[in-house]
C-alpha cells in the first residue's frame, strides 16, 4: 500500500466530500493518511478529522505563516495535545521567508518551541521549509546539538545541501506533487541522491497536483502519481517504492499501529 504522509483533510476545499475523498484513496491504494494541523487552536477540528477515520491520523502545530497568532502556545501544551492516540506527529512548523506572513524572529522562536516538543516526545516533527535554506540548516544543527529529535522536511522543494542536512541529521525528506512538474529535473536530481531509507511521499492536498491533475485541487489517492515518479528516479518499480515509502512512514510515524503487527 501507499501511505500520504502530509495531507489537509481538515481545510474547507473537502467539508463537502471528505468521505468521498477517503473512499478514493483507499480505492487508489493509499492505506493511511495523515492530516496535519496548521493552527493549534484549531487542532480540534483536525483531531475530529482523524478520529472519524480508522486510516487517518494527525499531527498538532503551528504553520509559520501562522506563528504570529500563536505566540502563546508552548512546548508543554504541544506534549499535550499529543498524548491523544490519533496525534502521531508535532508539526506543521518551521520557515517561510517566501510569503513573510509572521515576522522571522517569531517564526525561529515557534518553530524552536516545536522542536523541543519533538524531542520531549519522540514524535516526528514535520517541517515547512520555504527559501529558509540556511537558516533552517542552522536551527536545525543548533537544536540538534541539545539532544536529537525526529523529523521530516515536507514538500521538499529546498536546495541540495538542505537535504543532505536533513539526512545528516537524521531527518526524512518528503516529496509532494511537485516532483513531476516538468521544469522539476533538479529536485529529481536531489531525489536521486536521498538515501532510500529516508525517503517519503506525500500529497499536501489540497495543494500542488501532481501531473496529470496539476492545476486541480489535490487529494491523497494522487499520491500514487508522485510514488510513481520517484520509482522512475530512482531506478524502481512503482510496487517496490510502495512497499519502501510505506515501511519509511511506519518506522518514521512510529507511534501509528502497523498494520503487519496489528494482523499478527
Amino acid at each position: 500500500m501507499l501511505v500520504d504522509s502530509h495531507c489537509h483533510l481538515d481545510f474547507p476545499d473537502f467539508a463537502e466530500e471528505r468521505d468521498a475523498v477517503v473512499a478514493r484513496a483507499k480505492e487508489a491504494g493509499v492505506g493511511m493518511m495523515v492530516t496535519i494541523s496548521t493552527r493549534v487552536k484549531r487542532f480540534e477540528s483536525v483531531l475530529a478529522v482523524a478520529e472519524a477515520y480508522d486510516n487517518v491520523f494527525c499531527s498538532v502545530g503551528t504553520h509559520p505563516h501562522n506563528a504570529a497568532e500563536e505566540t502563546d502556545v508552548t512546548t508543554a501544551q504541544l506534549v499535550e495535545f499529543s498524548a491523544h492516540p490519533k496525534v502521531v506527529a508535532i508539526g506543521e512548523a518551521g520557515l517561510d521567508y517566501f510569503y513573510d506572513r509572521s515576522p522571522r524572529d517569531v517564526q525561529a522562536e515557534v518553530f524552536r518551541r516545536h522542536i523541543a516538543a519533538a524531542r520531549t516526545t519522540g514524535l516526528p516533527l514535520v517541517i515547512h521549509s520555504r527559501d529558509a535554506d540556511s537558516d533552517m540548516e542552522s536551527i536545525l544543527r543548533d537544536e540538534r546539538g541539545k539532544g536529537a529529535f525526529p523529523f521530516i522536511l515536507h514538500c521538499f522543494s529546498s536546495g541540495a545541501a538542505l537535504a543532505q542536512a536533513g539526512v545528516e541529521l537524521g531527518g526524512y525528506v518528503s516529496f509532494s506533487g511537485i516532483l513531476t512538474f516538468r521544469k522539476s529535473e533538479e529536485l529529481r536530481d536531489i531525489a536521486g541522491t536521498i538515501p532510500r531509507d529516508r525517503l517519503l511521499v506525500e500529497t499536501d492536498a489540497p495543494y500542488l497536483a501532481p501531473v496529470p491533475f496539476r492545476g486541480k485541487r489535490n487529494e491523497p489517492a494522487y499520491v500514487a502519481h508522485t510514488a510513481a515518479v520517484l520509482a522512475e528516479t530512482i531506478g524502481m518499480s512503482a510496487d517496490e517504492v510502495a512497499a519502501l515509502t510505506t515501511e519509511n512512514f511506519f518506522r518514521c510515524f512510529s507511534k501509528v499501529p502497523h498494520p503487519a503487527a496489528e494482523s499478527a
